[in-house]
């Protein structure tokens, strides 16, 4: 979303059988292999953006919202490519604290353009998420099944929208946060088994035209980037894993069910 900041550069962010169709918010949770993916990234529109690892950042296998997320976006005001971490969980720029009464780690495409905590990210403030790919789970509440996800390549894009929050109190030069969340849509291919919404993929053509933030985002565009995801859900694959306990590349390791 958008904040009258002097100084981007001096803000920074928090540091801390078919299976039956699951109805339960997603995508909440993400992998994120930097080694894998910054050189994949140099064969993608991504490329001018992820050229080595955010400051400080490492990966992970098991992300969680409010954890660190990569994010991928054009400052407004200088025109400079970043690529850095954010607080997953969209906080409004006029929010008291830095969390929500509700869960912001997801935004509906359907209704991001006009709901009040998104439709100024949607204008302005939009972003690429670069992850290596996220779980989903499925079967009964009692025995819990994730699943590892994954594109193609080994860098998947997924469609954000961002928010500078400003800590009250600070100055104009501190307290600054940057927080995201990932668009979802309605299933489509290798999803539509696993659970009723996805990630909203961005496809290589749409990358510049949403990252750009002197391009005014509207429900028109959400939609067209949404539509193109679908495409891309055909080509993924998953495969269940073994119930997500601590961090690491075992994690991803296929178990049989």
């Amino acid at each position: 979303m958008v904040c009258g900041t002097t100084n981007s550069d001096q803000k920074q962010s928090p540091v801390d059988s078919t299976p039956p169709v699951t109805l339960q918010t997603m995508c909440g949770r993400v992998i994120v292999d930097y080694e894998e993916m910054i050189p994949a990234a140099a064969d993608t529109e991504l490329a001018a953006w992820i050229t080595e690892a955010p400051a400080g950042a490492s990966s992970s296998w098991n992300v969680k919202p409010t954890q660190q997320i990569p994010v991928v976006y054009t400052d407004h005001k200088t025109g400079e490519k970043k690529f850095v971490t954010a607080y997953w969980s969209l906080v409004p720029v006029w929010s008291n604290e830095l969390k929500t009464k509700f869960p912001t780690f997801n935004a509906r495409s359907e209704t991001a353009a006009d709901k009040p905590s998104f439709k100024a990210a949607v204008k302005h403030r939009r972003c690429a998420i670069p992850v290596s790919g996220f779980y989903e789970w499925t079967g009964p509440k009692s025995a819990r099944v994730p699943h590892a996800i994954f594109g193609p390549e080994k860098l998947l894009t997924l469609a954000g929208l961002m928010s500078w929050w400003h800590e009250p109190g600070a100055d104009d030069d501190h307290g600054w946060y940057l927080t995201a969340t990932i668009l979802t849509r309605n299933s489509a291919g290798v999803m539509q088994p696993l659970h009723d919404r996805m990630p909203v993929f961005l496809a290589d053509e749409f990358v510049n035209e949403w990252i750009d933030p002197n391009i005014s985002g509207d429900h028109a565009l959400v939609q067209a980037v949404s539509a193109a995801a679908a495409p891309i859900a055909e080509d993924l694959f998953e495969y269940p894993v073994a119930p997500l306990r601590g961090d690491g590349p075992e994690l991803i390791e296929a178990v049989t069910t």
